[in-house]
């Protein structure tokens, strides 16, 4: 993050006409320059993560002999302290302190005396604040993980109800075959399964300790990077000094994960809005996710999903915002990498909002299944069952019964009736291969049933999909 002026400097507050930076600076900051520098009105989130990775170091330097036993407890407690009056509200954040490093470093001095400015030896507020923010985004993908697993559970549990009603499965939102609702629904599930692994796997690449690498070069202290890292729930330090300064790819690859989850649930929005329409009415969201409108009495607007769709925005915005700081930055550590925090932060709240959203929306939608067996028979939505019969039971080339189905579809739309309402007579007028037999798959009904190919609708398919990704997702 970046949140001091001189990057490299590794003092804690001493002397001078400005403390923060010590004797090199002789004047202090005017107005201007303490606003665009300081970061306090947005680090200040990092308080938890930043009083963790103290604590820790602390006490790898008590383990290495750095630190006396009295000022490791000393520390420790007053850490514990100044969290507690954070989470109480009683801390006061001054901007003339910039960061949130020294903002719990100025009070710890407060509380504690002298043994506060030995905790930053052996550590700058490069390494600190690449851990602290480390330790923020894996938090923000683990909750993202678990959001994501309820929105699962939600749709799987409405796919296993509605396993069998059918519904029109749309190409260019045009109707094009039948599906079940049901179906409908797992694909979501899909999407949302593939979010959650690439928040594993960024996860996993991040979960290494930056702590200890210094301002870029390391310490010349005989300090132990295992035990920090340990300590903190990282899997190993990490390997090379400037690298882990000046690296953000954990922060981009969040970013990234977040943007095509965004998209999803966008998607997912854009159904609703799309199905609770008057002009489909195929299902109806609970007064607690739409709104009336202020002129209009009849209206029931889809505000949320309609929400869910905007934000999406905001999530894509803040990784090309980051991506943007990023992409011309010398090795290793340069202040644009303050930039890093403000658009995390907001992609990370407008996540979890529309994953929530998303959850309640789908846990209490209800379908009309009359509406949706209805529009599933429009269009002539089972044409590709004949074509596909024609071919299966009667030899007949596809692109040939391409060409007859289309024939059918034809007299069909001429005397305004579905495939399935055609007499035998008037089908086998057109192709005399056409048997009874072929009213077992016209009819949607019938339709879905046949598409039993594994990932297919039929509603035997979808009720072993439904074990399927409980048993992936949800275990």
């Amino acid at each position: 993050m970046g949140t001091k002026n001189n990057s490299d400097s590794t003092d804690s507050a001493g002397g001078g006409s400005n403390q923060m930076w010590g004797g090199r600076f002789a004047a202090a900051p005017d107005a201007l320059m303490e606003r665009i520098n300081a970061s306090i009105g947005f680090d200040k989130a990092l308080y938890a993560q930043d009083i963790a990775g103290s604590v820790a170091h602390a006490r790898m330097l008590g383990d290495v002999g750095i630190l006396s036993d009295a000022d490791v407890t000393a520390i420790c407690d007053g850490l514990a302290g100044i969290r507690d009056e954070i989470e109480a509200g009683t801390f006061e954040f001054k901007t003339e302190l910039e960061d949130i490093h020294m903002n719990i470093e100025a009070r710890l001095t407060e509380r504690i005396g002298d043994a506060a400015g030995r905790l930053h030896t052996a550590r700058s507020r490069n390494d600190q604040v690449a851990t602290d923010f480390r330790l923020w985004v894996r938090d923000a993908v683990d909750a993202a993980d678990d959001a994501l697993k309820a929105l699962q559970t939600a749709l799987i549990d409405q796919a296993e109800v509605h396993a069998d009603w059918v519904m029109p499965g749309f190409t260019h939102l045009q109707a094009a075959q039948p599906v079940t609702a049901g179906h409908h629904l797992l694909a979501y599930v899909e999407m949302f399964g593939r979010d959650r692994s690439r928040f594993s796997d960024a996860r996993a690449r991040l979960n290494e300790s930056p702590l200890g690498a210094g301002a870029l070069a390391g310490t010349g202290f005989p300090i132990k990077r295992d035990m920090t890292a340990t300590a903190l729930g990282f899997d190993r330090p990490t390997a090379n000094s400037l690298d882990s300064v000046s690296d953000r790819d954990f922060v981009l690859e969040y970013l990234a994960a977040a943007a095509i989850c965004a998209g999803h649930l966008s998607r997912l929005g854009e159904e609703l809005v799309i199905w609770s329409s008057a002009q489909f009415r195929f299902a109806r969201l609970s007064d607690a996710f739409s709104t009336g409108s202020s002129m209009m009495p009849q209206k029931r607007n889809p505000d949320a999903a309609e929400l869910i769709r905007g934000k999406t925005g905001r999530v894509l915005g803040a990784f090309v915002a980051l991506s943007t700081v990023m992409k011309g930055l010398p090795l290793a550590y340069s202040k644009d990498m303050q930039e890093d925090k403000e658009p995390v932060f907001d992609a990370a709240e407008a996540l979890m909002v529309c994953v929530a959203a998303a959850t309640g929306m789908i846990a209490d939608l209800t379908f009309d299944r009359e509406r949706l067996a209805a529009a599933a028979g429009e269009g002539f939505t089972t044409a590709t069952d004949l074509a596909d019969w024609l071919v299966r039971e009667a030899g007949v080339p596809f692109r040939e019964s391409h060409h007859i189905t289309g024939r059918v579809v034809a007299l069909a739309e001429e005397k305004g009736c579905g495939l399935e309402d055609l007499a035998l007579a008037e089908l086998t007028a057109i192709d005399e291969r056409i048997s009874n037999a072929v009213f077992d798959v016209l009819g949607v009904d019938n339709s879905v049933r046949s598409r039993n190919s594994y990932g297919g609708t039929a509603p035997d398919n979808v009720r072993a999909q439904v074990i399927s990704a409980r048993e992936r997702f949800l275990k």
